[in-house]
């Protein structure tokens, strides 16, 4: 593989997407090397880099299997039981607080 066409943002050549684009189509790279490059520039520090692929050479992305929708579903669940006080919010818990609203409410309580 040699040089990497550079483009410039929002100039690159229709044709050629982003993993993100691609994904948006229902489409994925597919094993596919990197067709060009797309830089944004910045003021203080280096451009932004965003890899380029090719739309025709792209597979679509491979369906869920009961298998993964299962694990999801399990790894969300976790996401939403307080560890704190063990009940299940029906929300993300967010990582800054580590706990539940009520959870972290009554800490900062204690703690005041």
């Amino acid at each position: 593989m040699g040089t990497l066409p550079v483009y410039r943002w929002r100039l690159a050549p229709d044709g050629l997407a982003t993993v993100r684009q691609l994904r948006a189509l229902g489409l994925r790279p597919g094993g596919q090397d990197v067709a060009a490059q797309l830089e944004r520039p910045r003021r203080r520090r280096g451009p932004l880099v965003a890899y380029l692929y090719r739309i025709d050479d792209a597979k679509p992305v491979r369906p869920m299997t009961p298998g993964k929708w299962a694990a999801l579903a399990k790894a969300n669940t976790a996401r939403r039981i307080c560890p704190e006080c063990g009940h299940d919010v029906g929300y993300v818990i967010p990582p800054s607080l580590g706990m539940c609203g009520a959870c972290a409410a009554s800490e900062e309580q204690r703690a005041a």
